[in-house]
């Protein structure tokens, strides 16, 4: 394998995940919000149009399924496939680095950030 592939593949996937809202609609599903309304309820500040086609994607690129639920009224549902499931360590190693080196907005850069879970 060349590292035009290899660069060409990250590139990809980097894209994919670093799309606005992406990282925030994986880690809440991750954390069992399955159904839309709990997705978007736990996300300040998406939207709806965004929301969808967010699901959208990541549906298409094969990270989350889409499920119908037969019931009464009919419930839909948005789990992880096997792929999405394996982001969960990446994600988690990014929060880690992300409480560690990027500072809130409001807050002055610190060495001596804890790191929380």
């Amino acid at each position: 394998m060349s590292l035009d592939q290899v660069c060409a593949r990250f590139h990809i996937a980097l894209e994919l995940i670093g799309a606005r809202w992406t990282g925030a609609v994986i880690h809440m599903i991750f954390k069992g919000a399955h159904r839309y309304a709990d997705i978007k309820a736990a996300i300040p500040g998406i939207n709806d149009t965004m929301l969808a086609r967010r699901l959208r994607e990541l549906e298409s690129a094969g990270l989350v399924e889409r499920r119908v639920l037969a019931t009464s009224p009919v419930r839909v549902e948005y789990h992880l496939t096997a792929m999405g499931q394996e982001l969960r360590p990446t994600l988690d190693e990014l929060v880690k680095w992300s409480h560690k080196w990027i500072p809130l907005p409001d807050e002055e850069p610190d060495s001596t950030v804890t790191l929380v879970s």
